[in-house]
């Protein structure tokens, strides 16, 4: 096992252990080492005080000093070194009331989450490992360090978390970690809409968004997205379905993201795709109507869901631009895209260009968790559409009002008065080159601007 440590890293370990300290990298980078996985941070604790570590280092700033953590800046880099702590009693199952500083790495690695984060690491001592990470590293699965309900108490977040880790390695959670969470899962009305909005994103852009099931079934979903419990119980008599409303999103969950291996999303398109897929029938439970012969239908459920989803992500504090995505995929995820061009143009005026790439992942994985007897017909239909998209992108063929060629300046030019006319007009010329897009030059728009006038 090589610990490659960055040299800043290495540089602030042995200033503090130059000057008679104890220091460490420790926590999740130790984990992702062991793991041949590169860490996204480095977090260092040490036997030094907070006004020590910031004697010895030039450039700090006090980022939770009544914590023991201070930043230290080295080139363009930042890195936490926190002082060894034990936590005191903690008020509201979330942050301890007081911290006391302790010289002990036994008692500081002793109050973290889990096992496997619960390690500590330097070139002068090796790997620290006294609650048994590396063991189970090699079984892949979540411990809680010591008595589980007591580190779930201590901080209600570290449910969230057990399950995040669960799908992010692909652990299992050990059983008392697993009973306590059981026994436990009220504890999340502690815990804020920001941080489950953390925790529930990096599942589901995890290799595993699968565990969401896993949360469904502790309990989890139940306190923090109710919605999806009643997905969970919400029957699909339909010939185009097979699963229940959460067992077809929970299969789409594993689809989308990763169908072509041609299409490569971005971190922030994959969490939106996730989500949409997620909420995508969020109304089914809502608008179930069963018809004379006992076929489920859900009308409406497209636009309901939009709109059910938009207060989910509100709820969770999303930002704007991933809400208003999700929100319009989702409205569109039902639209029957005609297979000839001037449909397809339409499609794409109405849906919107910048969404019509996640539209056909999430068209894609919607169909590909349905009933396996009719996936290949609408797959087929599917891939038509998506070639004649492809057409229309390739001709660079206007399909709304940024490509079309000629302006609301060029109308007030050729002797059009300022307001609402201009608007009407340019909109009535974008379906006339929708239609044919032979039109869309300027000479020939003004002309027929002009006939549109009179």
């Amino acid at each position: 096992m090589i610990f490659d440590i960055p040299n800043n890293v290495n540089h602030i370990l042995n200033v503090l252990m130059d000057n008679s300290y104890e220091a460490f990298i420790v926590g999740g980078c130790v984990r992702d080492i062991i793991l041949n996985k590169v860490p996204e941070d480095w977090d260092i604790t040490t036997s030094a005080k907070p006004d020590d570590i910031k004697r010895l280092f030039k450039r700090t700033i006090d980022t939770g000093i009544e914590h023991g953590t201070v930043t230290v800046l080295l080139d363009n880099d930042k890195f936490e070194v926190t002082t060894y702590r034990l936590d005191g009693e903690y008020e509201d199952n979330r942050h301890p009331k007081q911290v006391a500083f302790t010289s002990s790495l036994k008692e500081d690695l002793r109050r973290r989450d889990f096992t496997i984060n619960a390690m500590a690491y330097n070139e002068k001592q090796g790997l620290i490992d006294l609650y048994g990470g590396i063991e189970d590293l090699k079984n892949k699965i979540v411990t809680c360090v010591g008595v589980a309900t007591e580190r779930l108490e201590e901080d209600a977040l570290r449910i969230l978390r057990a399950i995040r880790f669960s799908a992010q390695l692909g652990f299992d959670i050990e059983k008392n970690t697993l009973d306590a969470i059981k026994n436990r899962v009220s504890l999340l009305k502690h815990i804020s809409a920001e941080r489950i909005n953390v925790e529930l994103s990096k599942l589901l852009v995890s290799d595993n968004p699968d565990r969401i099931r896993l949360a469904y079934e502790l309990g989890i979903t139940r306190e923090v997205l109710p919605e999806f419990d009643k997905m969970m119980l919400t029957r699909q008599n339909n010939k185009h379905h097979m699963y229940n409303v959460g067992d077809h999103t929970i299969k789409a969950l594993r689809i989308v993201g990763n169908i072509k291996s041609d299409r490569i999303f971005t971190a922030k398109e994959k969490l939106i795709l996730r989500w949409t897929i997620l909420l995508h029938d969020v109304e089914k439970p809502n608008t179930l109507t069963t018809d004379q012969y006992g076929n489920d239908h859900f009308y409406g459920h497209n636009e309901k869901g939009a709109e059910t989803a938009k207060k989910i992500l509100k709820r969770l504090r999303f930002d704007n631009e991933t809400l208003d995505t999700v929100v319009r995929l989702i409205k569109h995820h039902t639209y029957r895209y005609k297979l000839d061009a001037r449909n397809m143009r339409k499609a794409v005026s109405k849906i919107g260009k910048k969404y019509m790439e996640l539209l056909f992942e999430v068209n894609y994985a919607d169909n590909m968790a349905k009933n396996e007897k009719y996936i290949d017909e609408m797959i087929a239909d599917l891939d038509q559409a998506e070639r004649l998209y492809r057409e229309i992108i390739d001709k660079n063929e206007c399909t709304d009002l940024k490509s079309l060629k000629i302006t609301g300046k060029d109308l007030v030019d050729s002797g059009f008065k300022q307001g609402k006319v201009i608007g009407n007009t340019l909109n009535t010329l974008l379906g006339m080159v929708i239609n044919e897009p032979n039109l869309n030059n300027k000479e020939t728009l003004l002309n027929l601007a002009k006939e549109i006038k009179n």
